[in-house]
């Protein structure tokens, strides 16, 4: 007999992550899927060598760029997904964002919700995931409350940064980052080890610890680790989701359910929907517009480090400080050009991984005398960036970068802010082709079932009970980090589905 459930959540991200708290309270009986484990509290967790020359932590998994070439992506299964590894810039979008956008090679798109309707559920994702910052330094920030806690503070050497971007009329504000309790005996240590590393200390806002934890001290909710959806499966009319077919220990089991929420991440999402296609839905579950898959983000990011051979840089959590100036349109540029972010610190072994033959140690040397940032432009939905699922049911994903010119444009603008700053040398590396951070818009959300698959609520216009809360529904993907707008959406979805 197949076991049952009210509700089952594939994912634990910040999608999965956030629905299975918020809905843990409601008293349905709720299995959430997850096809990694949890990450163990090992020294492991802030080895640069293990993280990112060994890839302790990414999946194995390969997957298929568009000449057909396989490739490890940068995706990680395990709970909390990928937000137990991102550095915490918790954004919101802008209120431009959520309107149609005039870009250097395109519009992107309007949503069908406008800041207002989401600032609420912001709001909320702020307190849940602990977000500090302060408003009225960012000249792009929609109005809004005080934040929850106070900013992480600038180091000594990120100060005098702040005061000489201020001083060439610039408006350096405090990166909105969610940590706990930073000073305090338990919390954040304000170490070296936060972009792309797991937390030791559980003290970064992640969503196993902020909502995956919490929502299991709730009797009705159970958590399933090392178990992969493999399929969802509907009545015979197609209009309904009656179950998902999940492979664990071993086996292929199907479990029964009267709603279902895929949160597996834009891509994963889309591949579910896709390789879950019958009679019904020949094309892919909920695919009747013909956009499964198709209109995928991630968005255009470029690391940049400034360099001086006689200036060490003694900072150890240097990713305190963003410039938006360039966010918008305005008397700085004639189009958006995008985000320019403090990272955290790179190390030697990092370095190595771009280009190998060069020791690790002369790396060492390198980046201790270097300053690193993240430049990060929009890149706009087109049906040619897409993912499908090949005939071996690899995930093939179609991605050819667009809106280059502005983040081209970018580039150089932080290139000659570094200099000015007194930085020698300026290196940069891009993701290219195969980012697959940030991914989003494979399932966008809007009111016509002909041009969206998504309703504004996250519900596919096609099976009437089945929701996909991840960064799937984004229209477009703005140019800051989508994390804090999963959350708040996540949250709008479920105060939906406990009304209805």
């Amino acid at each position: 007999m197949n076991e049952s459930f009210d509700i089952i959540i594939i994912g634990t991200g910040a999608g999965g992550g956030t629905m299975a708290h918020a809905l843990s309270d409601s008293g349905a009986r709720i299995l959430v899927v997850e096809r990694g484990d949890f990450v163990p509290q090992e020294d492991e967790n802030w080895n640069p060598e293990a993280v990112w020359k060994h890839l302790r932590y990414q999946t194995n998994e390969r997957w298929v760029d568009q000449k057909g070439r396989e490739f490890r992506p940068y995706t990680h299964y395990c709970v909390g997904g990928n937000t137990k590894f991102w550095g915490s810039v918790l954004y919101r979008l802008r209120r431009e964002d959520f309107q149609a956008v005039q870009h250097f090679e395109g519009v992107s798109p309007a949503w069908p919700i406008d800041y207002d309707t989401l600032a609420p559920y912001y709001d909320r994702a702020e307190r849940l995931y602990h977000v500090r910052g302060e408003r009225g330094l960012d000249p792009t920030e929609p109005e809004r409350g005080p934040y929850p806690y106070e900013p992480v503070p600038h180091s000594e050497g990120m100060e005098q940064i702040v005061q000489e971007l201020r001083g060439m009329g610039l408006h350096p504000s405090p990166l909105p980052l969610g940590l706990l309790r930073p000073g305090e005996t338990d919390g954040c240590i304000l170490c070296n080890t936060c972009n792309s590393f797991a937390c030791k200390l559980h003290a970064k806002s992640e969503a196993d610890v902020v909502c995956i934890r919490p929502a299991l001290r709730n009797p009705n909710v159970t958590l399933w680790t090392n178990t992969c959806a493999r399929r969802l499966v509907t009545n015979g009319a197609g209009s309904r989701v009656t179950g998902v077919d999940v492979e664990r220990n071993g086996e292929t089991v199907r479990v029964d359910a009267r709603l279902v929420i895929v949160s597996a991440g834009a891509i994963n999402s889309a591949a579910l929907l896709l390789r879950s296609d019958n009679d019904r839905h020949p094309a892919g579950l909920a695919n009747s517009s013909g956009l499964v898959g198709k209109r995928y983000m991630a968005h255009l990011a470029t690391m940049m480090q400034g360099f001086h051979p006689f200036r060490k840089n003694s900072t150890v959590f240097q990713k305190t400080v963003a410039v938006n100036d360039f966010y918008l349109a305005g008397p700085r540029t004639k189009f958006p050009l995008g985000a320019i972010q403090s990272q955290g610190r790179t190390h030697g072994v990092m370095a190595q991984t771009v280009v190998p033959w060069v020791p690790v140690g002369a790396y060492d040397w390198w980046v201790s005398r270097g300053v690193d940032w993240l430049v990060m432009s929009e890149d706009l939905p087109t049906p040619a960036n897409r993912i499908t699922v090949d005939e071996r049911g690899r995930i093939r994903l179609h991605y050819e970068p667009n809106n280059l010119k502005a983040h081209q444009r970018l580039v150089r603008e932080t290139r000659r802010i570094l200099r000015r700053l007194g930085f020698l040398i300026v290196v940069s590396h891009s993701h290219g082709a195969r980012n697959t951070t940030h991914q989003c818009g494979t399932l966008v959300f809007g009111t016509d079932p002909r041009t969206s698959v998504l309703d504004p609520f996250c519900r596919t216009h096609d099976v009437e009970n089945l929701f996909v809360v991840d960064a799937s529904f984004f229209p477009s993907s703005a140019a800051v980090n989508p994390g804090l707008t999963i959350a708040a959406q996540a949250l709008r979805v479920a105060d939906y589905i406990k009304n209805e």
